[in-house]
């Protein structure tokens, strides 16, 4: 395991990503915290992460704000922001700053910018670091599992690879407030949207499979950010059936309590669909990038997961639908037979 000269040393976490890649890499977090549970951990994240370090303070103490870089896609560069952060960062002098962003060949080398004591992570033939600390970028494994394998080869007990997000009472409250049959009827989410328009399924598509969900008796909800607004409103016009659009309507948070209660999440594999892993929700999930085996959710006996680049076939996804439905609609049943027999049986003994 990764040794330091004192009993809370300051370890930051480069990752400067998307809801779903932050998602991907939280049992590795877990990982970290449960082997230094004295040490500082601090995320250096894109500024919407402030919100993803409050949510997972368990694992992480606080947040710094990534100011981009050159070759980065996530955001612009400032390069007097840069300098900035370099000069904090280098004030900051952490026991270790893991990479966890890539393979390494752009950030690596900026990364040794900081002159953090120590530096570990991704690296591959092009950008060679210490062995010791760093291992080679697996191309292949599921995203979380890519991660947990740097925490092995770093001498941490990986633990398990359970996805996670944490839902506050206020968040349950919240949705209670917008959506109050979560708890009494039967629903279905669906989320047409995905911050690449070329991972986003046909409105058209989603649109017929929430109308067989409305005509089976479930409420159907849209969600989405404010940006994906005009596409839910897009599909809400394309159903036969009148949906519950909360598109721009909610907190991420919000969102993820109601995909909790769902039956069926629908989606594109987005974060959203991590969040259905995290909460345990069935999911019809949509790869349109290829790469299902990376960033599909794992369990695939409780996701089923389409990979549209190879089969295009709607009737496979609606047939998987029918199926998924007609199962749920049997345990349903089961269990309000077991209910009234419960019923029955404790007024046999009132009597």
């Amino acid at each position: 395991m990764m040794s330091f000269k004192t009993q809370q040393p300051k370890i930051a976490v480069f990752r400067a990503l998307q809801l779903g890649d932050m998602l991907c890499a939280v049992p590795a977090l877990r990982a970290l915290r449960r082997a230094y549970p004295q040490a500082d951990i601090a995320l250096i994240g894109l500024p919407w992460a402030a919100s993803f370090v409050q949510r997972y303070h368990k694992y992480l103490n606080r947040h710094i704000v990534f100011p981009g870089y050159p070759g980065l896609p996530e955001q612009p560069c400032n390069e007097q922001a840069w300098r900035r952060f370099v000069a904090q960062m280098q004030e900051e002098q952490f026991d270790c700053i893991l990479q966890m962003q890539g393979n390494g060949t752009i950030v690596n080398d900026m990364l040794q910018q900081l002159q953090a004591k120590q530096l570990a992570g991704f690296h591959r033939h092009d950008c060679m670091m210490d062995p010791q600390w760093f291992i080679n970028y697996p191309e292949s494994p599921h995203e979380v599992m890519r991660h947990l394998a740097l925490m092995e080869h770093l001498g941490i007990d990986a633990g398990d690879a359970q996805m996670e997000f944490p839902v506050s009472e206020q968040e349950e409250t919240d949705l209670q407030q917008v959506a109050p049959f979560v708890h009494h009827e039967p629903y279905v989410v669906v989320h047409p949207g995905s911050r690449s328009e070329a991972r986003q399924w046909q409105p058209a598509y989603f649109a017929a499979l929430a109308d067989y969900c409305a005509e089976h008796g479930y409420h159907v909800v849209l969600t989405g950010t404010p940006d994906e607004m005009y596409i839910t409103g897009y599909l809400a016009g394309l159903m036969k059936h009148t949906p519950v659009n909360l598109a721009g309507k909610t907190s991420l948070g919000v969102v993820a309590a109601l995909i909790k209660h769902a039956h069926l999440l629908i989606a594109n594999c987005t974060g959203v669909s991590h969040i259905a892993a995290a909460t345990e929700t069935p999911g019809l999930i949509i790869s349109m990038d290829g790469e299902p085996h990376r960033w599909g959710p794992m369990n695939r006996s409780l996701h089923h997961v389409f990979d549209w680049t190879k089969n295009r076939s709607f009737t496979e996804v609606y047939n998987c639908l029918v199926n998924l439905l007609a199962t749920d609609m049997k345990k349903a049943n089961a269990v309000a037979k077991y209910a009234i027999f419960q019923s029955g049986r404790m007024g046999f003994i009132i009597e």
